[in-house]
């Protein structure tokens, strides 16, 4: 499978190059290069120990490069760190919150330290906790929140100063599935308002949902990148598992039909198409054909074939 190369400019509000990161004789980053754009959601994919958050740590400021150039918004990670904190939001994949704090509490003292006013930090506040749709528990303390109640105070907390670059780790954890539509949401809103968003996770089917580009990182080294669905203009493959009461005619029709991408296996023949509209055309073309379709399972996206492409073992 193709992957699509997208590299960013000097004017990229996050740029990152030739960055290398040790620690001791293990080499977490190994000449790195990254670029996120205003307004677009970038993902970060690759297996555990792949050097992702080690690179979310130093635009985070939490890290200092071996080597290399790290540039948010312009700053200089390293020379200019208290301007990048200014204008970077960080959610970790693990949030260290005031347990005794109310909500509405945490949310004020955040504000706090960002510099803003009491008053804006209370109206700040307000805001946020109904947009991660927490309002109901703004008088509870936090201990007696859910894991996943408090990842989202923490991704509100991150949001307080309207930050033009947004990091995120594992954002979606313990998050139900309406929190993560939610949070989706949210994501698509604040790139559509011009911050820079990169968000590393596993959940590659979130990414493909929210994502306007993803890179991949395995063994500290950026081995691919591509852009992703209807914001491109490379469509993405989804992969299909069908299933008929005779898999071998289902075979022999597909080849019929001009299907080239079509394999056999244990229980169907695996497809891929371009779209969801054009899976749905071929089973209409099958049952047609007299084909009786007993299932279509969508198997792998675009975005999870490529990761075990450039992911695979050496």
């Amino acid at each position: 499978m193709a992957v699509t190369e997208t590299t960013g400019g000097t004017g990229s509000a996050v740029l990152v190059q030739g960055v290398w990161r040790r620690f001791g004789a293990s080499e977490a980053l190994r000449g790195v290069d990254f670029a996120a754009e205003a307004g677009e959601v970038t993902g970060m994919v690759g297996p555990n120990g792949a050097g992702k958050t080690t690179l979310l740590l130093i635009l985070a400021t939490l890290l200092a490069p071996d080597q290399g150039v790290v540039r948010l918004g312009g700053h200089d990670q390293m020379s200019d760190a208290v301007a990048v904190r200014r204008i970077m939001g960080w959610v970790p994949d693990t949030f260290g919150l005031y347990e005794n704090l109310t909500c509405n509490e945490y949310l004020i003292f955040s504000g706090a330290t960002r510099q803003l006013s009491r008053a804006g930090a209370v109206a700040r506040a307000a805001e946020l906790l109904e947009l991660v749709h927490l309002d109901a528990m703004a008088t509870k303390q936090v201990h007696v929140l859910s894991r996943g109640q408090k990842q989202k105070l923490g991704f509100a907390s991150a949001l307080v100063h309207r930050p033009r670059i947004l990091l995120l780790d594992e954002p979606a954890a313990g998050l139900d599935p309406s929190g993560r539509l939610d949070f989706l949401r949210v994501v698509r809103q604040l790139a559509a308002d011009g911050t820079a968003v990169i968000v590393s996770s596993h959940v590659l089917s979130d990414l493909e949902q929210v994502a306007d580009s993803v890179v991949f990182i395995d063994r500290g080294v950026k081995v691919g990148d591509r852009r992703l669905g209807a914001r491109s203009n490379h469509p993405s493959k989804r992969y299909w598992r069908l299933h008929a009461l005779d898999d071998s005619a289902l075979v022999a029709a597909l080849a019929g039909l001009g299907v080239t991408e079509a394999v056999p296996v244990a229980d169907g023949v695996d497809v891929a198409t371009d779209s969801d509209e054009a899976v749905a055309g071929l089973i209409a073309a099958l049952v047609q054909a007299g084909i009786p379709i007993v299932s279509c399972t969508l198997i792998q996206t675009s975005l999870e074939a490529t990761y075990f492409e450039l992911t695979a073992p050496e």
